[in-house]
């Protein structure tokens, strides 16, 4: 094991214990941080200044600060170490780059392999996320290869694995868990009915949904169960360090405090605290290639040390999601995540799966697909429950089902092409270049 490796998961007896393995490894994080050149500079150690003794003397690291080093500046090993590059996805601005080492990847690998599903040989995972810059589809492929199990590359964003598709690998092959973002498997419930399957019952290996990359309501996470008969397991994580925290058996999701550093940063008063609520800035403690310190991930959460039924000692996290996911309508702030919990409140007779929402100065504005049947009482539900809930008017309109998710993005075949220039007589040769 090398000196920046962890040590594997194990219980913690107390807080305490925790927090004195964190002050043991902060030195080490420090150290490697010298390395970068953002923190030489930072800390002018190319003038003769000293890096900070412990965190409290360090500064926030924003993502701004990230997006003016890129490439190389977060970099602390020679580039011959670097085992992979990847960028953020860029929904709250410019993205952000990651680079790992191997060593890097034990560390993300076993976090992967924390959540509860138990991932082993006899698992086939299904992963349904970008393989292309953003970390997370490795992360699933890297885990699951590292327990025995068999992997489907299922990428979410290639022609060649179109919903039809997903749906008949998930079906054929016996899928026994899936790794996706929460959207997706709500996606395949309805490419699997216009299939003519019942995603509850033609899909009887599937034991366990695993989910990342939104904010999930309470409301969802439990729809989506109910729609695929499964466990629906989060993890929370972001590009620029690999997984942070997943829920245990009680629901509850535990913060692996013991690979990262959590802290709250409140944006009205600067101030830093271990617990409470506000923005998540976060310390990886065996991070190589590039070491964070203090790094501003924008999510607003709730942190709390308080001992859990399953035993773990590690804190407990709560999302709330990003500011920029939340909009001023009449005064009150309205999140995505928390209309997303009134319209899976719904019942689940109505079929509403689908929906979208506008923020407008005095009122919301928002469109449900829901059949004719269901239409009248649908819209009328939720604009009281937005009325009652938020504190603001909402006018909700009905939309045919196939009007957000259209019918031909759920079975059509897809065209697949590789680049050519000889066509028969019916083709289309204008799209000889290019995949479809």
């Amino acid at each position: 094991m090398t000196p920046t490796q962890p040590v594997a998961a194990r219980r913690w007896n107390g807080f305490e214990e925790l927090h004195a393995l964190q002050r043991e490894r902060i030195g080490t994080a420090l150290c490697q941080a010298a390395h970068s050149p953002f923190y030489r500079d930072r800390f002018r150690l190319r003038q003769g200044g000293t890096m900070p003794g412990s965190l409290a003397d360090v500064p926030v690291t924003t993502k701004d600060d990230l997006r003016a080093a890129y490439p190389f500046g977060m970099l602390a090993v020679p580039r011959e170490r670097v085992a992979t590059y990847h960028e953020s996805s860029g929904s709250s601005g410019r993205a952000t780059s990651s680079f790992c080492t191997e060593d890097d990847w034990v560390d993300i690998g076993e976090r992967f392999n924390r959540m509860p599903a138990g991932i082993g040989p006899a698992d086939t995972l299904l992963v349904r996320i970008p393989y292309a810059m953003v970390l997370a589809g490795h992360i699933g492929h890297f885990g699951a290869r590292a327990r025995g199990a068999t992997v489907v590359p299922a990428d979410s964003r290639s022609f060649a694995t179109p919903y039809g598709r997903v749906v008949r690998l998930l079906h054929d092959l016996g899928v026994t868990l899936t790794w996706s973002n929460p959207t997706e498997p709500l996606i395949w419930a309805a490419a699997a009915r216009a299939a003519g399957l019942d995603p509850r019952t033609d899909f009887p290996r599937l034991r366990a949904l695993l989910v990342c990359g939104e904010p999930l309501s309470e409301a969802r996470r439990e729809r989506l169960g109910e729609l695929w008969d499964a466990a629906v397991i989060e993890d929370y994580g972001a590009t620029e360090v690999g997984p942070l925290a997943s829920a245990c058996r009680h629901g509850r999701r535990h913060f692996y405090a013991d690979r990262v550093v959590p802290e709250v940063l409140d944006p009205a008063t600067g101030e830093i605290t271990p617990d409470g609520t506000g923005d998540l800035v976060i310390t990886p403690l065996y991070r190589e290639a590039m070491p964070l310190l203090r790094y501003n991930l924008e999510d607003t959460v709730r942190l709390s040390h308080e001992p859990c039924r399953c035993g773990s000692w590690l804190p407990v996290i709560r999302l709330a999601g990003r500011a920029t996911q939340a909009f001023d309508v009449a005064g009150r702030q309205v999140s995505q995540l928390q209309l997303e919990e009134l319209v899976f409140r719904l019942p689940a007779a109505y079929g509403v799966l689908f929906w979208r929402a506008r923020a407008e100065a005095r009122r919301l504005v928002a469109e449900v697909e829901v059949a004719d049947a269901y239409a009248t009482d649908a819209c009328a539900e939720l604009a009281a429950a937005v009325r009652a809930r938020l504190g603001v008017d909402c006018a909700v309109a009905p939309v045919p089902p196939g009007t957000l998710m259209p019918d031909e993005v759920l079975s059509a075949p897809g065209d697949v092409l590789k680049p050519r220039s000889l066509f028969g007589p019916e083709e289309d040769w204008s799209r000889g270049l290019l995949y479809y």
